[in-house]
């Protein structure tokens, strides 16, 4: 699906069906350096089981035209016009790492818009090293490589981990290398350094009023337990789910158990 939003054109995947905004609605939002394919298989599932799904790529991403945007706040703007302009009235979100940063600000924002708040792999402050700083500016691969090294709990993760003859580690670095290939702009310093000077975010748990999932990740090295806690103790309404012999890169490492714990979550 495809909208216009500042006269560029965005991308979202509607999970294989006709997009309906008068469907109960879930929001995906994808992390540094990665696109809307990273939910792919739970966006897929929902938009299969009761919902309408759009699982975006941010400005500068994938398949969305126009340049990254460079602070959490903007994207967070940003997400609030898609959503308007896709006709929806309340939406579900769920966002994962830079991502769960964006959904927080949307939902501080403008809480009569968000019905309910999924953040996975979740921190804050979410300080990015200066070394992985550094190598996203001067040395992308490497930064690549390193990101994927601290995002897997494990390097040999069952052959059949979602599917027979995936691979869970090479998939997340090969996306990270297609979205520098299609946009030479230092995406990924960018993501870090909106990542890195962030500072909204207990002001923004502060506001947030509607039902908020923390799902995490037990072996999560870049955003590790601790890290989520300066949110997780500002929101009242919330719910803390750990998953097990799993790293940031959740979404893949543990697809089954990332999507029952969000259909569960949102059908609530």
């Amino acid at each position: 699906m495809h909208i216009q939003i500042q006269q560029k054109v965005v991308y979202a995947y509607t999970g294989g069906k006709a997009f309906n905004p008068n469907l109960p609605t879930v929001i995906f939002v994808h992390g540094a350096q990665n696109d809307h394919s990273v939910w792919a298989l739970q966006s897929r599932y929902l938009a299969h089981h009761g919902f309408s799904v759009l699982a975006v790529d941010l400005p500068g991403h994938g398949r969305s035209e126009g340049a990254a945007l460079d602070s959490v706040e903007a994207m967070a703007k940003w997400l609030l016009e898609l959503i308007e302009l896709s006709g929806v009235q309340q939406a579900f979100i769920a966002g994962h790492s830079m991502g769960s940063l964006i959904a927080l600000e949307a939902a501080s924002m403008a809480p009569d818009r968000i019905q309910k708040l999924a953040l996975l792999g979740t921190a804050f402050p979410m300080k990015v090293s200066d070394t992985l700083l550094f190598a996203s500016q001067n040395h992308e691969q490497s930064a690549i490589d390193m990101v994927n090294i601290f995002s897997h709990s494990t390097n040999s993760h069952k052959p059949s981990c979602p599917g027979p003859g995936f691979s869970v580690m090479n998939s997340s670095m090969r996306l990270m290398q297609r979205i520098s290939a299609i946009n030479p702009e230092q995406v990924f310093f960018n993501d870090f350094s909106a990542c890195n000077n962030y500072s909204n975010g207990e002001k923004a748990a502060q506001q947030v009023t509607c039902p908020t999932l923390f799902l995490l990740a037990k072996q999560d090295m870049m955003t590790p337990l601790k890290a989520s806690n300066s949110l997780s103790n500002l929101i009242v309404n919330k719910q803390i789910k750990i998953i097990d012999q799993c790293g940031h890169s959740m979404m893949s490492e543990q697809a089954d158990a990332v999507l029952n714990a969000l259909n569960s979550f949102f059908k609530a």
